[in-house]
């Protein structure tokens, strides 16, 4: 243990870890220090709420806090609303009420699934708001109006407060999160000039791929950065968000940003086995050392210097290198080397065009509006969930007529809307449930040895603060976060803190407790055992998602244009949240070659695009823009036989430009050729991926969900 002790203080990230989670536990605590004082200073029907208001919005970036402080006011104002109105209109009808307050729940955890960010606590406050001011107005309805406006003082207090004291005590420089920006540009490029430096080491093909199949082996190390490279720029984007909330600097160049991010992301998920690789000739290796070299320029240039005096030398270094692909491709006779210089253009317009986002102001990133997914599936199932825990808990209170029954519909609404805004509901719900569970022991330890030896409101708070300290500091440990914030808010809730204290009646407070075990109990049923999640199934839709998406984009008729990063930015999500899916009931090499396929759907849906911008060419012939468009029709049949698609890519590049004719067609043809043959080579690689009966679309326990996961289902019929 001594040594461990010493470990922290000897070791700078861990030291540094440890004073961002004691600073944070202190400004915690002294908001509730102030918000607690002040209302009972204002004589306030329920002056815990306000503590509980604080254990929910605290957060270490101050943008996050007032960002989630502003969409909780808003939340709170729509629940008390209409928490007003139901009681209003079903008063004399217990069971309409219980109906219109279960659907609303329901669509309060809905939309928590949809919103992204601070915006789902909105969401999250509707549902609980209506619970906690319907709940004491039950005995007098006339009273509700009181009601609501008691509890809307009190999240009001714990709102100021917790601004008030973070944004004083919490330092706010722009300059720390453009460094980490310039970082990320960094490691971007230095992820890629690891894996051109190992190209050598690269092309070996899978053995278990078709024959004449691209698709190569790549080591597990690979596939692990690449996750947490994508992981990492998907923080840095929130913490953009946040940070423009109360941050001039950030503010303005915020949309630049994030679709600079947005462009590393497509870069980083650009790498994948299906990627095409430089033959083994002089000519090729004297392109992949201009790469690298290139490459090599940008570390050294951004070394020591920002991104933004920069980014003009590192432009043109950029369009130098270019320029060379292109003149390359116009002297290479082989396809394979005019694949590989294709690939290879793409991504410098990419790293160009990111470089020019993230340095610099009013870019094209400006006009670019970032699209979240929403995942209708997971939004239904937490929907009913709620729904149904929510007339479960109000059934036991109106059969049993149990008094403590309104601290459990409080818990479980409030629980249920808070999990909604989780990638994964399911997983999280026995962390919460655990957590608050604990509560029920600290909260006896609490009241039997801290709250009888109080004579003033000093020894009251550092009786809070010994038991709300074990919440908050697990908050920032990744495997107990849940729990720890589970515990942290609703620890609050056993205690009998009121305005005035009066004596603790030992029997309230053991009803109490028996009302939040049950509501845990009642947590994990609805999320874990009467509606669990189908991860198999919800991987599958995901993939049928990316594969609908592709067909859409190809049979549109219409370019994308600067909308594109939209789709991709879009599609990425779908691969993210298909990893966290397969990550449940999938091996790692599975997972491997499933998010690899699922990566090569934004290649194709880029080669897609650029087909698409190549047909309005003036140097494609009538026949050529036809026999394009015929090829692109064949997208219709991308779901059913993906290699008829194939096969019509492959037909309208033989018309393009046919393989010893390379030198002598227009520039436009021979880069319309290659896209179209590297799209071929995509869907051949992974038809099993994008067949509507491929192996992930079949339950477990049938025999084709065990074929190979990227094997065609059926050869192609003529």
């Amino acid at each position: 243990m001594f040594s461990s002790l010493t470990r922290h203080f000897s070791d700078d990230a861990q030291w540094a870890a440890l004073r961002t989670t004691a600073a944070f536990s202190g400004r915690a605590l002294l908001s509730v220090a102030i918000a607690l004082f002040l209302a009972f200073s204002f004589q306030l029907q329920s002056p815990m709420s306000s503590v509980t208001t604080v254990m929910i919005v605290a957060n270490p970036t101050v943008g996050a806090l007032v960002s989630k402080s502003v969409w909780r006011v808003i939340g709170t104002i729509i629940g008390a609303s209409i928490s007003v109105g139901l009681m209003a209109v079903f008063v004399q009808s217990p069971a309409l009420y219980f109906m219109g307050l279960s659907a609303t729940v329901g669509l309060a955890c809905m939309a928590a699934t949809f919103l992204r960010l601070f915006r789902a606590y909105a969401a999250v406050l509707t549902g609980y708001t209506i619970v906690i001011i319907s709940a004491p107005a039950f005995d007098d309805p006339d009273g509700i109006f009181l009601s609501a406006m008691s509890r809307l003082s009190a999240v009001v207090v714990g709102i100021v407060t917790t601004a008030a004291v973070f944004m004083v005590t919490s330092p706010r420089r722009s300059d720390t999160l453009f460094v980490q920006i310039h970082d990320l540009f960094r490691d971007t490029v230095s992820y890629i000039l690891a894996f051109h430096q190992g190209y050598t080491n690269v092309p070996a093909r899978n053995p278990d791929a078709l024959p004449g199949s691209t698709f190569r082996t790549l080591p597990t190390n690979f596939h692990d950065s690449r996750a947490a490279m994508l992981a990492r720029i998907g923080r840095l984007s929130d913490a953009v968000e946040y940070a423009a909330t109360d941050n001039y600097d950030i503010s303005v160049r915020e949309r630049e940003i994030r679709a600079g991010l947005a462009r590393l992301s497509g870069i980083v998920a650009s790498y994948h086995p299906h990627t095409i690789t430089a033959s083994d000739t002089e000519q090729d290796r004297v392109v992949h050392t201009e790469i690298v070299s290139m490459l090599q320029f940008l570390m050294d240039r951004t070394a020591g210097r920002t991104l933004e005096a920069s980014w003009m030398e590192g432009c043109a270094r950029i369009r130098h290198t270019r320029d060379l692909m292109i003149t390359q491709a116009r002297e290479t006779h082989s396809p394979q080397s005019l694949l590989f210089l294709d690939d290879i253009q793409d991504l410098l317009g990419q790293i160009e065009t990111a470089l020019q986002d993230l340095s610099r102001r009013g870019s094209a990133g400006r006009r670019l509006r970032l699209q979240p997914y929403l995942e209708w599936p997971t939004a239904l199932r937490n929907g009913a969930r709620g729904m149904l825990i929510t007339m479960s808990a109000c059934l036991i209170w109106y059969v049993l007529h149990w008094t403590a029954a309104p601290t459990m519909m409080l818990y479980v609404v409030a629980a249920a809307s808070l999990l909604s805004t989780l990638p994964s509901a399911s997983r999280a719900a026995g962390l919460m449930a655990a957590g608050t569970a604990l509560g029920v022991p600290a909260g006896l330890l609490c009241h039997t040895y801290l709250l009888p030896q109080i004579d003033g409101y000093p020894l009251l708070w550092l009786s809070l603060c010994i038991m709300l300290l074990p919440g908050i500091w697990l908050q920032f440990h990744p495997k107990f976060g849940v729990g720890g914030f589970g515990y942290g808010v609703f620890s609050t809730v056993m205690l009998q803190v009121n305005n005035p204290i009066h004596y603790y009646n030992d029997v309230s407070l053991l009803n109490g407790w028996m009302a939040l075990l049950m509501g845990c109990i009642m947590l994990v049923l609805s999320f874990r055992v009467i509606l669990p999640p189908n991860h198999r199934l919800d991987a599958a839709r995901l993939v049928t998602s990316l594969t609908r998406s592709l067909r859409r984009l190809a049979l549109s008729g219409r370019r994308q244009g600067k909308e594109w990063l939209v789709w991709e930015n879009l599609q990425l999500q779908k691969v993210l949240r298909l990893a966290m899916r397969l990550s449940f009931f999938a091996r790692p090499a599975m997972i491997h070659e499933y998010i690899d396929a699922a990566l090569a759907t934004l290649s194709l849906g880029r080669l897609v695009e650029r087909i698409r911008m190549l047909a309005a060419s003036p140097d494609i012939t009538g026949a050529q823009q036809v026999a394009i468009y015929d090829a692109l029709d064949t997208f219709s049949e991308l779901a059913h036989n993906p290699l008829l698609t194939a096969a019509g890519l492959r037909r309208a590049a033989d018309v393009l430009c046919p393989p010893d004719a390379i030198t002598l067609r227009p520039p436009a043809q021979v880069e319309a050729m290659a896209c179209l043959e590297q799209a071929a080579r995509i869907i051949q690689d992974i038809p099993g991926f994008l067949d509507q009966r491929g192996p992930l679309q079949w339950a477990e326990d049938y025999p084709a969900a065990h074929r190979p996961p990227l094997a065609a289902v059926r050869t192609e019929s003529g």
